[in-house]
């Protein structure tokens, strides 16, 4: 909407128009769903169901939260294993209309490096040992060695998750998960927004907020852990209930 509204406010200004058509429009509200992150063993229900090949792209969505476009991009020097690390710089074209080919990523934020733990790497090892890299040294492509289709992978994608009967999750759902984790570890909105590639924490925050421990269970964590001991209150053999008579 704002980009539509600029260009009819230069026109406007260049005196094109007599009067910009989006001056006093609002958008209305969009609705949204709060993200509900897979079980643990969902997650490993799902990547057991693909197939072998394909088993490395379950592992990287959960275990580093690559969008597919991305999980498909990776190559053989994207993944070091000595810093223990997976560097995002590009990803298979989203294009269906042409032959898949590698495209910078989503957003600036979405180059970024990922921390990745034993999960990812066992993982991945076990692929390199098993598969030969691909054109342009992907790591995970077709048996010809090219490189895989979207497409593809999407309808091995949902026959994994009719044998895990799991109907209806997308691959993003791993992304999600892989999110949620972070915030159950404590991490903090900068370091979600950080490994995701959020361009902002307001993305962050309206997607994954409701994933945060709640505000007042930290406030009373905080206070605690300073003054539950102090002296003042050791008497008091537990806490009393507003309004009993002891509190007269």
């Amino acid at each position: 909407m704002q980009p539509l509204k600029a260009i009819f406010r230069a026109a406007q200004r260049d005196r094109l128009i007599a009067f910009n058509p989006c001056e006093g429009l609002r958008l209305p509200s969009v609705e949204r769903h709060e993200v509900v992150p897979l079980e643990r063993d969902a997650v490993l229900a799902l990547i057991e169901a693909l197939p072998e090949r394909y088993r490395g792209l379950g592992i990287v969505g959960v275990g580093a939260g690559l969008r597919i476009g991305e999980a498909l991009g990776i190559t053989v020097e994207s993944v070091d294993f000595l810093r223990r690390q997976i560097r995002v710089t590009q990803q298979i074209s989203p294009s269906s209309k042409e032959a898949p080919h590698l495209v910078g990523p989503k957003t600036r934020a979405s180059r970024r490096t990922i921390p990745v733990g034993d999960f990812v790497l066992f993982g991945l090892s076990a692929h390199r040992e098993r598969y030969e890299p691909g054109e342009f040294g992907l790591l995970f492509a077709m048996p010809d060695g090219s490189p895989i289709r979207r497409q593809r992978f999407g309808e091995v994608w949902r026959a994994a998750t009719g044998k895990a009967r799991m109907p209806g999750t997308n691959f993003h759902m791993l992304r999600h998960t892989y999110a949620s984790l972070l915030i159950d570890a404590g991490e903090s909105v900068k370091t979600v927004q950080a490994r995701l590639g959020h361009a902002s924490a307001v993305e962050t925050l309206n997607t994954y907020a409701h994933l945060w421990p709640d505000s007042e269970d930290r406030t009373r964590a905080a206070v605690d852990a300073v003054l539950r001991d102090a002296s003042c209150v050791r008497t008091v053999s537990r806490p009393v209930a507003v309004g009993t008579r002891s509190e007269v």
